[in-house]
């Protein structure tokens, strides 16, 4: 990184456009960072919540962004479902996407996380119950965990990014950011 470079970490919440403008009045980063010259290292889609890491520094944006340079991402997904060993297997083993082979995937079941509260909150049919999983991945394709899940049979319900890299979301409240 270059000594001026500007870092911003922002746990982006849920509805929250990856970008600082929209013609169509939703929010966007612009709600809520106040940061001049920085932008989105990468993408976090609008119905995704979390980490997203934002940088004025050229070289790093592209890291970060370009899934050649394969930096590791970690999330929190609540699936639909308990998800079974067969299906994280798949997950770690790759799986069949229209666009091709996912790359192997780290996958573990875990504790549901003590996050904040989604608004608007999740929707849950009391016939089925949920579980989470944490999911690491070194690609980045449009939506790709929430069609990896949705391919072994466990369709996502919510999906936090927790790390991009080494930086995670640890001490930073949703909707909130720091920067350095």
């Amino acid at each position: 990184m270059s000594s001026n470079a500007k870092v911003v970490l922002f746990n982006k919440p849920f509805q929250v456009l990856s970008q600082f403008t929209d013609a169509d009045g939703r929010e966007t980063l612009k709600d809520y960072i106040d940061v001049p010259g920085v932008y989105a290292a990468g993408r976090l889609d609008r119905d995704s919540e979390g980490l997203l890491v934002l940088t004025n520094d050229g070289k790093l944006q592209h890291k970060l962004a370009n899934p050649k340079a394969k930096t590791s991402k970690t999330y929190w997904v609540q699936v639909e479902g308990i998800m079974d060993e067969k299906a994280m297997q798949a997950l770690r083993d790759g799986v069949e996407l229209k666009d091709g082979m996912t790359r192997p995937a780290k996958v573990k079941a875990m504790e549901a996380p003590s996050v904040w509260p989604r608004n608007p909150p999740v929707r849950f049919r009391q016939s089925i119950p949920t579980s989470w999983v944490e999911i690491t991945i070194t690609e980045g394709r449009n939506r790709q965990v929430r069609r990896m899940t949705a391919n072994v049979g466990y369709p996502t319900l919510r999906l936090i990014r927790y790390r991009v890299g080494n930086w995670t979301i640890d001490g930073i409240d949703n909707g909130s950011y720091v920067h350095f």
